[in-house]
């Protein structure tokens, strides 16, 4: 265990500088939070023979991921030098990285964020530079305005609330629906949008009933909502994960009460969620592993890494090999490609520029308005629309 650790630091012990350099070609810049000064003290590894943190696991999975599509867009000789850079080094913080010399002339960023804190300082790079930037995961914005050249993979919390809303008025129009809280500033703002979109619908409104629970509830307050005589359709308006996953086993907890639970964009990521329940939730990614592609990326991952990859490694192959491809195809303009549908890896992308004030012509940021809806029966997943 210990040589399979140290192997993947190995690899990542090059973050921070020229990745992937050839002669001069279009550069990309990648961020994604690897914790690499957690894993070593300058040049010696100091966690021992033990499994990694699980908080480094994601952004090294990305990191993965990038060198697979590196090693893709190397055999197709596509013109395009790479730069990798841990958004959690303490020795090269964002600020030092976005001043080294290497950045300057770059062309496009990547990034995959889990501090929102840490996406102004790249946007306002991007926007000064007049370069894409992608961002592939959740937290997404950042509360960034005014930026034409920032584009979000994963939609605003928003945009999957809406999709819900039409979902619910496509599939369960006159059904009575039970709305499920918690209190808190973000679910005031996930009812609130809930509320406007049913007061706003030109058609009939949906039946929500909308229950407010404390953190600590039990079984017995939420069956007592429910119709042990029909399918009962639910919704989690939280994103809080152990509420999310506490509503589940509470429900799933008597077989007397059938229901389908519909529930937040962040359980694309809880993989042990819903293992004895109906449930169904948005995301803008749909990686079928059965798909030849994603049978080629895990056998090379598998035979590099001796492991399974997750979907951050299907993430950052398709952010690198589709927006790098887009960028030497388009250039300075790829920025109003993104949406091109002939390069295609997994998933399909639709962007539409965002106007926050509707007076206003200025591009607040792009946004992919293509959302899928995975529906889990028992853990397993039954359908994709």
């Amino acid at each position: 265990m210990f040589k399979k650790i140290t192997y993947f630091f190995l690899c990542a012990l090059f973050i921070g500088s020229g990745l992937y350099a050839q002669t001069k070609k279009s550069k990309v810049l990648v961020f994604a939070p690897v914790y690499i000064d957690s894993a070593f003290d300058g040049n010696t590894y100091k966690l021992g023979n033990t499994n990694l943190p699980r908080n480094i696991l994601p952004g090294l999975d990305f990191y993965n991921g990038i060198m697979l599509a590196v090693d893709s867009l190397n055999k197709e000789n596509q013109p395009l030098d790479i730069y990798f850079y841990d958004t959690k080094s303490a020795n090269e913080p964002i600020d030092i990285i976005l001043d080294k010399a290497e950045v300057k002339d770059a062309s496009l960023i990547i990034a995959a964020f889990n501090n929102r804190n840490e996406i102004k300082d790249i946007a306002d790079f991007a926007l000064q530079k007049k370069i894409p930037l992608i961002s592939m995961t959740y937290p997404n914005d950042g509360g960034v305005i005014s930026n034409p050249f920032f584009a979000l993979v994963n939609p605003t919390l928003k945009t999957h609330i809406e999709a819900i809303y039409n979902y619910l008025g496509r599939m369960h129009p006159t059904e009575q629906i039970v709305f499920f809280r918690r209190a808190g500033s973000t679910e005031d703002m996930i009812a609130g949008i809930m509320n406007d979109l049913n007061k706003n619908t030109q058609k009939l409104p949906l039946k929500i009933k909308t229950i407010v629970l404390p953190d600590s509830f039990s079984t017995a307050q939420v069956l007592n909502y429910l119709d042990s005589n029909k399918q009962n359709i639910i919704v989690c308006g939280t994103l809080n994960e152990i509420f999310g996953a506490n509503l589940i086993k509470a429900i799933s907890s008597n077989k007397r009460y059938k229901a389908t639970i519909i529930g937040s964009p962040t359980w694309d990521a809880l993989k042990d969620i819903g293992r004895d329940a109906d449930i169904i939730y948005t995301t803008p990614y749909n990686y079928q592993r059965t798909d030849k592609t994603a049978i080629a990326i895990a056998n090379n991952y598998r035979n590099i890494y001796a492991g399974r990859p997750s979907d951050m490694v299907f993430k950052a192959f398709e952010a690198l090999y589709r927006f790098g491809k887009l960028l030497v195809r388009y250039g300075n303009n790829t920025v109003n490609h993104l949406s091109d549908k002939d390069i295609k890896i997994f998933n399909e992308f639709d962007f539409h520029p965002v106007h926050t004030k509707k007076e206003s012509t200025q591009t607040d940021y792009w946004e992919n308005k293509k959302l899928y809806f995975v529906r889990k029966v028992d853990g397993q997943i039954k359908s994709v629309q």
